[in-house]
């Protein structure tokens, strides 16, 4: 039944493989049950609100990615995004005093207005008129940032900003020493090509951090918890409508927007799902439940809901269909009953595989046409903009920008894409103001 629902056999993988990957995408990706809370919950209205806040956050990755494994047969998953649950609470809430009923109905009319980009085939057509090298580099530069991640949650990129010349400064503490063992444990692994050596070092890395104390088991009275769910089901869309909230709501659809595109390019090219022309055949279909997913996270009262990078983590294990996405999602459901047992992951044990991936991801760098200035420039800008400003949409936008001028520059303007000059101009009006 699963052979024929996922079709195992031509994407050359098994449901070990893929459950698998599944896990080792959950594990990567867990961190999100406790963030995402942790940031909400400074809101007005929804302090002391965690328990309920976490459960909330399982049902917008659950549900989301579940349909994509389903619907779509690529190995995505989905969660409330990191950057805009941080706009959601200091900038909309707590800066300009927007309750958060509203809140959650700005990113409920988000979601709504990339669903309707992706029927009309607004979406799908910004991302076929992006050129092949521009593609390659979103890889790359996600794949930079993921291993900038991972560097940065197993602490080894200590920063000494008290010099003068900026120089890193490895830390001396248990937990950075606990980070180089996990990466050279992984590494080990991974070389020595162990099936599910992502996983297994995830593994390994938790035990020996309860041994250690940097994490803890929960207690026998928390272990398990009833989820309350007051936060869910109260967007306030008609109080979101309002034209004070446009430009709110315009700011979310534009980040959203190109933050996803950038990762299904970079995940799907490293799972080998894109033609020769660098487009996806299943495109459509990925797009429209990532526009879903920004409004059920409305819905289930957190942001809104996006896919993953930590997808590539799966797919390093070998994912490369809805089966792997199928587990990630049974595995939010768990762990909405489990939620203190997910927090024993420690950083550091997750961060090797990051790292891992950004590896993987960088390869794709070969194939850039760097003899061409007219596309390996504004290659290069997106590659290095993605890490640097710690957001994919700006490094995607900025690279547009200097594509477009370097071909003007070159006088062949006409052969840019319309939409992409569109796109590109809305992206230098954003940037400006």
């Amino acid at each position: 039944m699963l052979q024929r629902l996922f079709h195992l056999d031509d994407r050359n993988t098994s449901v070990r493989i893929e459950v698998t990957a599944g896990l080792t995408t959950f594990m990567t990706m867990a961190y999100i049950i406790v963030v995402n809370p942790s940031i909400l919950d400074q809101i007005p209205g929804l302090r002391h609100a965690s328990v309920s806040l976490a459960a909330a956050t399982c049902i917008a990755a659950a549900v989301p990615t579940i349909i994509m494994g389903l619907f779509t047969n690529t190995p995505f998953a989905l969660a409330p995004g990191m950057g805009l649950n941080g706009v959601l609470t200091y900038t909309i809430c707590l800066q300009d005093h927007v309750p958060w009923q509203t809140a959650m109905g700005i990113v409920f009319i988000e979601g709504v207005i990339i669903m309707l980009l992706v029927v009309t085939r607004t979406r799908e057509a910004v991302m076929n008129a992006i050129p092949l090298d521009l593609k390659r580099a979103i890889s790359v530069g996600i794949g930079l940032f993921i291993a900038y991640l991972g560097l940065r949650q197993s602490g080894l990129t200590g920063i000494d900003y008290s010099s003068a010349t900026l120089t890193g400064r490895l830390p001396h503490h248990l937990g950075v020493m606990f980070g180089g063992l996990a990466l050279i444990l992984t590494v080990i692994l991974f070389v020595r090509k162990v099936r599910g050596s992502l996983l297994i070092g995830i593994a390994i890395m938790t035990v020996l951090g309860l041994a250690a104390h940097l994490t803890h088991l929960p207690s026998t009275t928390t272990a398990f918890v009833i989820p309350q769910l007051s936060t869910t089901f109260h967007a306030n869309v008609l109080a979101a409508l309002q034209p004070g909230m446009w430009a709110t709501i315009l700011a979310f659809v534009m980040s959203d927007f190109f933050d996803a595109m950038g990762t299904v390019v970079g995940v799907g090219q490293q799972a080998g799902l894109v033609d020769s022309s660098g487009n996806m055949p299943t495109l459509r279909n990925v797009l429209l439940v990532d526009g879903f997913a920004a409004m059920w996270g409305g819905i289930c009262g957190t942001s809104s809901a996006t896919t993953y990078i930590e997808s590539a983590s799966g797919v390093a294990e070998g994912g490369r269909t809805g089966l792997s996405s199928l587990v990630v999602g049974v595995m939010f459901l768990l762990a909405i009953l489990a939620t203190p047992l997910v927090t024993i992951i420690p950083y550091q044990a997750t961060a090797p595989a990051l790292l891992v991936v950004g590896f993987l991801m960088l390869a794709t760098i070969t194939k850039i046409d760097w003899g061409n200035v007219e596309t390996s420039i504004p290659a290069f800008i997106t590659i290095v903009t993605i890490p640097f400003s710690h957001s994919i949409a700006q490094g995607i936008g900025l690279g547009f920008i200097v594509f477009v001028a370097v071909m003007a520059a070159s006088g062949k303007l006409h052969k840019v894409s319309p939409i992409l000059l569109i796109v590109a101009a809305l992206f230098l009006v954003s940037f400006i103001y």
